[in-house]
């Protein structure tokens, strides 16, 4: 793919970023009009009082919940690709989710629903499972056995999850439910500090491993042969990965699929492998995505508002299904 042809798909996903962000901001069971929009950001009065509460205590943060979390989930995503190998892939195969579940699931059992009790449960419930997958990744060299592994210790912790709810009252099962559906509303501004900070120190820590993730796609023997130190690379990845995705865990429920289409995306558009390229076009179209699945689960013009991971996936599955059918054509 030519340079011109790159720009012209960065801009023009840029453009469209934009716009889906202001019609996140202004269109809902409350329409804003677009100079009214302008006046609120530049701190004056609008028309109706009301339009300033709406777009700066509710819809602004949820917003930038959504950006951050659709940013974290993207790159965790394609972390995970990378270092395995594997198209399907995702933040969540080593059971960093189901560690967070896990938190969950215990503090709705003793009827701690408070937002803060579940976000220090989950913080805790990832934590565990990262130590573990860490002591794990000592002692298994093969990337293949380390993600077997931990496909297996998710099912096992979801099987403990599913024994937890199953001594639960019924009202107690409902609140977890909720939790994982998914949602980017509950996050306040005095909050947002917390949970920008520990996505951007796991960004920071996906950036300086960008060139040791591009010596993985030559292979394990010829990264080695060019002085890759594979085990910790490894093991930086996956802390990487878990501060990532067990973020956005803890703060916003599992959010499914965004982690494993967005890469696929990212390449197909750009038509590269290349980690460096392919960072900041997983962030802007996880960033972009997010938005969307988030808007459109509130039903525009509606009171309703859809189990966010069920919009998700009618957005993520289609994307991972064409580039399977493109990657099968191809080869």
């Amino acid at each position: 793919m030519s340079f011109g042809r790159r720009v012209g798909i960065s801009w023009g996903v840029v453009l469209l970023f934009l716009l889906i962000l202001y019609v996140s901001l202004a269109v809902g069971s409350v329409e804003i009009p677009a100079g009214e929009m302008l006046r609120i950001f530049w701190g004056q009065p609008p028309q109706d009082p009301t339009w300033a509460t709406i777009v700066m205590t509710f819809r602004l943060p949820k917003a930038v919940t959504a950006m951050v979390a659709g940013v974290a989930l993207s790159v965790s995503g394609l972390q995970m690709q990378v270092l395995f190998g594997n198209p399907l892939a995702g933040p969540f195969v080593l059971g960093i989710s189901s560690g967070a579940s896990l938190g969950v699931a215990l503090v709705v059992l003793l009827g701690q629903v408070g937002p803060w009790s579940r976000v220090l449960a989950a913080s805790l419930g990832a934590a565990v499972v990262l130590g573990l997958v860490m002591l794990m990744a000592r002692r298994v060299r093969s990337r293949e056995r380390l993600l077997l592994l931990g496909l297996m210790f998710g099912y096992g912790v979801n099987a403990l999850v599913t024994i937890l709810l199953h001594f639960s009252s019924r009202e107690r099962i409902q609140a977890y439910l909720t939790w994982t559906f998914g949602s980017f509303a509950g996050i306040p501004w005095q909050r947002m500090t917390l949970f920008v900070g520990m996505v951007l120190l796991g960004l920071l820590l996906a950036a300086g491993l960008a060139k040791s993730l591009n010596l993985l796609l030559l292979g394990d023997m010829t990264a080695i042969g060019l002085g890759l130190r594979l085990q910790r690379v490894q093991l930086l990845t996956l802390l990487s990965t878990a501060i990532l995705a067990g973020t956005v865990t803890a703060f916003c429920g599992p959010i499914a699929f965004l982690g494993v289409a967005v890469p696929h995306l990212a390449r197909s558009l750009w038509n590269t492998s290349n980690v460096l390229r392919l960072l900041p076009a997983v962030m802007l179209l996880g960033a972009m995505l997010a938005l969307l699945a988030d808007w459109m689960a509130q039903v525009p013009g509606q009171d309703i508002v859809l189990p966010l991971n069920a919009v998700m996936a009618m957005i993520g599955a289609p994307i991972v299904t064409h580039a399977i059918l493109q990657r099968g054509t191809n080869h």
